[in-house]
């Protein structure tokens, strides 16, 4: 394995993923490519010109915030002497994601799962279930796990 794409998105779950991706690169010795995904448009929370109105879509401008997950991806990697880069894209994250590990040739996608369930997933969507259904190379899901903590006395 020459090259592990990995999808984040600052979540919890996410993060599972970049800990094993950091895992599987150093075994295999890969390369890491980290992906974040910003949002094309964002929705203002409120209309624009009254009540009644439709909600308004203003396009997103990549900041500071949709990097952020990039670069404790990259910190991560570089703590362990890991070989990564990372990217950040605008659009429709599950189809981007695929799109990118066509153009880089990824081994293999390695992406975080919320587990929100069936119901959820159909009426929120899957960024997981939507790479899965388009990639033509392995996918790995990482499946959220919440640690126990312990109460200390």
């Amino acid at each position: 394995m020459n090259k592990i794409l990995v999808a984040t998105d600052g979540s919890l779950s996410a993060l599972q993923a970049v800990e094993l991706g950091l895992e599987l690169a150093a075994e295999q010795d890969a390369t890491l490519v980290f992906v974040h995904v910003a949002p094309r448009f964002e929705v203002l929370p409120f209309p624009v010109t009254g009540i009644g109105s439709a909600p308004v879509k203003v396009a997103h401008k990549p900041n500071e915030h949709d990097m952020q997950p990039l670069k404790e991806a990259v910190r991560l990697a570089e703590e362990r002497a890991l070989q990564s880069e990372s990217r950040l894209l605008v659009g429709d994250p599950a189809k981007k994601i695929v799109e990118l590990a066509d153009s880089i040739g990824a081994d293999l996608i390695v992406v975080g799962s919320h587990g929100h369930g069936a119901i959820s997933s159909a009426l929120l969507g899957s960024v997981s279930r939507g790479i899965l259904h388009r990639a033509r190379r392995p996918v790995l899901i990482v499946r959220e796990t919440r640690q126990q903590v312990e109460a200390v006395a």
